[in-house]
Formats: C-alpha cells, sequence, structure tokens
C-alpha cells in the first residue's frame, strides 16, 4: 500500500528520513493500542452503516492478530510505512481488500495517533502506580522491621539529633506515596476519549464518540474537537511533570544510600549481586544502580522540559512538530518505571548494620535532649539553651535506642504511623484496581 496521504509524486528521499526519523520503529509501542482503537472505531462505523457487521468481525479478527504478532516479534513497519498506523491499514487492506480501506473512515491520523497514545498513556500510569505502590511496600516493611533501630538524624549534612532507620524508611514510603497519588490524579485528567476529533475539525459524519469512549474504557469524552490537537504534547508533559516528581525522590533515596553505605558510614551494606566492579581496582563494589538512578531523574526532567519547549510556541491546530513529542514521551514514561522498579529491588536486598548506626552516635546527639530535659523542670528553653552549649564537653553517651522510643508524637520514630501509609496504599489500590 502506499502512503496514506498519497500523491501523484514520490517524496524526496532525503526528506523523506528527515521527516520520519525514527518514528516508525517507537511505533511498535503503540501498535497494540492503535489496534484496540481501531476495533472500538470500526465497531462505531458498523452502527452508522459504513461497516456491516460482518466487515466489523472480519477487521476485529484481523486486527487482534496484528497485536499476537506484535507480542511475537512478528510485526514490522519498515520507513516507507511512515508510521505504525499506515502499517496496519496496509496490513488491513493486504488481507482484507476494499474492507481495510474503510477503516480509516472518519479518522485522520491526528486523533488516531493521540487516542494510541492516550491509551499508552494510562497504561504506562498504571504500570508506575503499581510498581511506586510495591516501592511503598518495600519501605513500609524495611521501617517495621527497623523501627527500634537509631540512626543519627542530620541537617546540613552533619551530625544532629536521634533519628531511627525507621524513620528514613517511613518518610520515604509517605513521600513516594504522595508522588503515585500525584500520578492517580493525572490519570483522572487524561482520562479522556480524543477518538473522532480527526484533523481537529470533526467530520461531517455522526461518529458516536460517547460509544468508542465506552468501548475504549474512557471516563469521559475529550469534548472540544480542537482542544483534542492541542493537548497532544501538554497532556503528555503533565504526566512527565508528574513522574519527575518521582524520579525526584527516587534521585535523593540513591543519594542517601550511597553515602550512608560508604565504609565511612557503613550503616547499610548492598549485595554484591547488585554492584558493579571497577576495571583496574579489584576490590571495587560500585553502587552503579544508585548512581544511575540520580542521572536517569535529570534525564526524566529533561524530558519534560523538551516536550514543553516543543510545543510552546506552536499556532492551533496539527503541526509536525508535535511527531518529536513521542521520543522524549516514552523514554521518560520507561526510565521513570524501571527506576522504581530498581529501587524496589534495592530496597528489598538492602542489608541494616545495626551496630554501625548505633555506634554513629555521639554524646552530642544528644544536646537538644539534654536541654528540653531541663526545660521539664522548670527551666526556660533559652537558658537551657545556652548552658548545654557551653558545656557540650560535658555531656555524656546515652542510649539511642531509648532516645528514639521517647519521641511519641504523630511522626516520629516512636510513633512511625505505618498504618496510615499502608492505608494510603491499600486505598489507591482499590481505586485503580491495581
Amino acid at each position: 500500500m502506499s502512503k496514506i496521504w498519497a500523491k501523484d509524486y514520490e517524496l524526496d528521499s532525503l526528506i523523506e528520513e528527515f521527516t520520519v526519523g525514527n518514528d516508525y520503529e517507537l511505533d511498535l509501542d503503540l501498535v497494540e493500542f492503535d489496534c484496540i482503537a481501531s476495533m472500538a472505531h470500526a465497531k462505531m462505523l458498523s452502527t452508522i452503516g459504513i461497516l456491516s457487521e460482518s466487515e466489523y468481525d472480519k477487521l476485529e479478527t484481523e486486527l487482534q492478530k496484528i497485536i499476537i504478532d506484535v507480542k511475537d516479534g512478528n510485526f514490522i513497519i519498515n520507513r516507507s510505512d511512515e508510521d505504525g498506523h499506515t502499517a496496519i491499514e496496509s496490513r488491513l487492506t493486504q488481507k482484507l481488500g476494499d474492507i481495510g480501506k474503510k477503516i480509516h473512515t472518519g479518522r485522520s491520523r491526528n486523533d488516531q495517533v493521540i487516542t494510541a497514545t492516550r491509551l499508552y498513556s494510562k497504561s504506562q500510569i498504571k504500570k508506575t502506580i503499581s510498581s511506586g505502590l510495591k516501592l511503598v511496600d518495600s519501605l513500609i516493611e524495611m521501617a517495621q522491621k527497623n523501627k527500634d533501630v537509631p540512626m543519627v538524624g542530620r541537617t546540613h549534612m552533619q551530625s544532629a539529633m536521634p533519628s531511627s532507620v525507621g524513620l528514613w524508611a517511613g518518610a520515604f514510603a509517605e513521600e513516594i506515596l504522595d508522588d503515585v497519588k500525584n500520578l492517580k490524579n493525572i490519570y483522572q485528567l487524561i482520562d479522556q476519549n480524543p477518538l473522532g476529533s480527526a484533523a481537529s475539525y470533526g467530520v461531517p459524519l455522526p461518529l458516536n464518540r460517547e460509544l468508542t469512549g465506552e468501548i475504549l474504557g474512557f471516563k469521559k469524552v475529550q469534548n472540544n474537537v480542537l482542544y483534542v490537537n492541542n493537548s497532544r504534547g501538554k497532556f503528555e508533559s503533565i504526566i512527565l511533570d508528574a513522574m519527575d516528581q518521582v524520579t525526584l525522590t527516587l534521585s535523593k533515596m540513591a543519594q542517601d544510600l550511597i553515602l550512608f553505605s560508604l565504609p565511612e558510614f557503613d550503616y547499610f551494606s548492598l549485595p554484591k549481586e547488585l554492584c558493579s566492579g571497577s576495571s583496574i581496582m579489584p576490590q571495587k563494589k560500585n553502587p552503579d544502580g544508585f548512581e544511575l538512578i540520580r542521572s536517569k531523574s535529570a534525564i526524566v526532567t529533561s524530558c519534560a522540559f523538551q516536550i514543553k519547549s516543543i510545543i510552546r510556541s506552536l499556532p492551533t491546530g496539527y503541526n509536525r512538530d508535535f511527531q518529536d513529542t513521542k521520543e522524549p514521551f516514552m523514554r521518560g514514561c520507561k526510565t521513570t518505571l524501571l527506576s522504581i522498579r530498581i529501587m524496589e529491588l534495592s530496597i528489598q536486598k538492602l542489608e541494616v548494620n545495626v551496630d554501625k548506626c548505633i555506634k554513629g552516635f555521639t554524646p552530642e546527639n544528644f544536646a537538644t535532649d539534654v536541654a528540653l530535659e531541663m526545660v521539664a523542670k522548670g527551666a526556660s528553653f533559652r537558658d537551657a539553651y545556652v548552658e548545654v552549649g557551653l558545656n557540650i564537653d560535658k555531656l555524656a553517651n546515652r542510649d539511642p535506642v531509648e532516645a528514639i522510643k521517647l519521641r511519641t508524637h504523630t511522626g516520629t520514630s516512636g510513633n512511625l504511623g505505618l498504618d496510615l501509609i499502608q492505608q494510603g496504599v491499600n486505598l489507591l489500590r482499590k481505586e485503580l484496581i491495581l
């Protein structure tokens, strides 16, 4: 089959290479979703007399076969196809003749691409939330197991006050949970059916957009057909902004774990099977996974920025510039998901060195505790602060385990509230049926 837009001339080979790029390769990730959307579109066309029931059945059968071929690695998109959408229509026409030529009725590649990308987006968000919640589960388990393991709390990177491994793990459990809640909110925003908008201006056919939306599982129809087109890139950047928050949290976690697994600290140990080696130093076991999580976070940030930079000055309606939003969007989604899975694996296998955590304490870590004890006996806090500050060298070491247990108000090391975090996890799983 020739190109969808076939004319009475051939496109210059250099301009074809430039305009197509590697877009057709990226489309392999969208073919399944494009086929699902095409089945819904075909079903709708059969209800308005464009297709017969028999024609619809044949199209659905072939589209299902394409999905199977994609999963088996047997569906090929060539540069000459330009994209996966043309490759699908070519396959349908090859197998079904004139019936295949009817599938594009009432559609533009614009709403076809947007619909497939929207379905892909929903799938990626659900996968990311699911993996994020598994990480939260692992952090809750780590926090519960180590709730009575003291660890020096730090400000300005300097030794500060008594804290615990449980408080550290619980903090990130709660933060990741908030990050994935944010993704859930984005999921609800984008859960709109774009199909039927065509090239931004609709078509003079009685398309039933409510029907295709229902078939595809969208919560509502994205109403204005011109806005559908203008939301391309915009919705993707919103999604990546939320994923960026996830990877920012992961980056901070990774930095902490790199720091606290240094020999000088040795609070945590990462199993050797999660570490690479040095090409010159035989003793090295490097936390490459954590280091790359830091850099991957920057990549996700740059992907979101790249999309916004592309769309910020575009006029209303379709512009070919939108094509260049696909690669950074897919890269950002995949990078976020993989980073979460790497962190979850690492937390599961992380070893806490209790003795080293306790040995990290010095008398000055209890200075604030001593001052507050003086306050409890009647001194003003400022006087107690000054007195303790002038006599730091006279402080005695204390039991850090007892110190963290004395902190019992909400959210502290002696009252982590892990059950509240778990309730949030359970509710989110129920809401998204994960």
